[in-house]
């Protein structure tokens, strides 16, 4: 599944940060906590792992 906006993209990848112990949890928004919290680590790296070109900013920003 790969992220749809670069600001889905950028959560994930601190998200998958924090799972692996390389930021504390606690430096996490709401939206990479509750990535953390409920995706697996292979979740995370598929969203993670997208490429930003072509992407909007956010969501909702088509």
């Amino acid at each position: 599944m790969p992220a749809k906006s670069k600001a889905q993209q950028k959560a994930a990848g601190a998200a998958l940060a924090a799972k692996r112990g390389d930021i504390e949890k606690s430096e996490l928004k709401a939206a990479s906590r509750d990535m953390a919290q409920n995706m697996t680590k292979r979740e995370l790296k598929e969203l993670a792992s997208t490429k930003r070109k072509g992407k909007p900013e956010r969501a909702g920003d088509r």
